[in-house]
């Protein structure tokens, strides 16, 4: 992996000729947001890096980075949206967000948050409050994906003869008892499944900690009951972040009222059709969990958000006139004792029964990987004319 760096870094210092202090400045920096000449980006073979990280390429019409030439029709679809259906639905979009953030802040009025164990949340409420909370936070969501194009959502719900028959050699506990799951898995397409979730069954989520700042949707996340993270920190902060999210399991798992814990065990999104390894922090409870898989199907433009940035990414996604999610929700899922004793295996099994059950590929790859791809495609960019 390093020297794969090393040598996109090679590279990129023969496309740069230093021939004054400004060069050698430029040289030093290592981000990878470099724009070369067009006929420097043939030195950068992106088709075997794509044949290495598969997960994080995009196949759909615009390309990578959202940037690949377009056919005149879809030239044609995309500008009659762009002045058409995008302003409309950036208007109805932050219409339903405001609206929601109202209700949120008159439900916490007088309220004082839960700031134990340094996190900062309304998860406590209980009574009207966190019923009207939840029950028009889940419609808004709905309607938000309603106006993003989703006017239908698939929704497949496996019982746990049939999963348990397609999946019998891989070592499967499925319950048949109505035993309270601790927490939800899924994989990890879109900043889009976070809006399903919120509309199916409104759980807590594992967020970066700038998220509470953030205008509007800082409330939102509170009343969410997120657990908030510092991704960048190297502290021993993850130990206690790994203690609160485990806590807040076994709470989801033995009280009813409490809202589940709703993670992304693959820690990063993927193009949609591959399944990358677990982490164990879902795991380490050895509480049920409920396996959740989803799809993007696409003709024109994948909703996964992979190799593009944020902003194009909800312009072109706000810019089809449908889209299109499949989900399929599996049975509760109860660890062995053996899985209860080694979390690791037991995110290894619930990972091969969800690529098995959504025909996904499993993948080794990680985050690093991704890393290297999206630096490898920023520097053979072309610039725009």
């Amino acid at each position: 992996m390093e020297s794969e760096l090393k040598d996109l870094n090679s590279k990129r210092a023969k496309i740069q000729q230093p021939d004054s202090t400004h060069d050698d400045a430029s040289a030093k920096d290592d981000r990878p947001l470099l724009k070369p000449d067009s006929s420097s980006a043939a030195d950068y073979n992106i088709q075997e890096l794509e044949k290495k990280f598969a997960a994080y390429v995009r196949n759909d019409v615009y390309g990578a980075m959202g940037r690949g030439q377009l056919p005149l029709k879809e030239k044609l679809l995309l500008g009659f949206a762009l002045v058409t259906l995008l302003p409309l639905r950036i208007i109805f979009g932050l219409t339903i967000v405001v609206v929601y953030y109202l209700i949120c802040r008159i439900c916490t009025l007088f309220s004082a948050p839960n700031r134990e164990e340094e996190q900062d949340d309304y998860a406590h409420l209980g009574g009207w409050r966190r019923a009207v909370i939840v029950r028009s936070g889940r419609f808004l969501s709905r309607s938000l994906l309603f106006v993003v194009g989703f006017y239908w959502i698939n929704e497949t719900r496996k019982d746990s003869a049939s999963t348990q028959e397609n999946s019998k050699n891989e070592g499967t506990h499925l319950s048949e008892e109505q035993e309270r799951p601790g927490a939800i898995v899924s994989n990890h397409v879109s900043y889009l499944d976070i809006l399903y979730h919120m509309s199916s069954s409104f759980p807590s989520f594992v967020a970066k900690r700038s998220v509470a700042r953030i205008p509007l949707v800082g409330l939102v996340s509170k009343c969410l009951g997120c657990v908030y993270v510092q991704r960048e920190s190297k502290s021993s902060d993850f130990k206690g972040v790994a203690g609160v999210v485990t806590d807040r399991v076994h709470e989801a798992h033995q009280n009813k009222c409490a809202p589940m814990m709703m993670l992304f065990p693959e820690g990063t999104t993927t193009n949609g059709d591959y399944l990358l390894p677990f982490k164990t922090g879902a795991f380490l409870a050895g509480a049920p969990v409920v396996p959740v898989i989803l799809r993007y199907p696409y003709k024109r433009f994948s909703p996964a958000w992979d190799s593009i940035t944020g902003v194009r990414h909800v312009i072109l996604l706000l810019c089809q006139f449908v889209n299109h999610m499949e989900v399929i929700h599996l049975p509760s899922y109860c660890p062995s004792q053996q899985e209860k004793d080694d979390p690791k295996q037991y995110a290894n099994n619930v990972r091969r029964l969800m690529a098995t059950e959504g025909n996904l590929i499993l993948s080794d790859i990680g985050l690093a990987e991704k890393r290297i791809y999206h630096a490898a495609l920023n520097v053979a960019r072309v610039p725009e004319s």
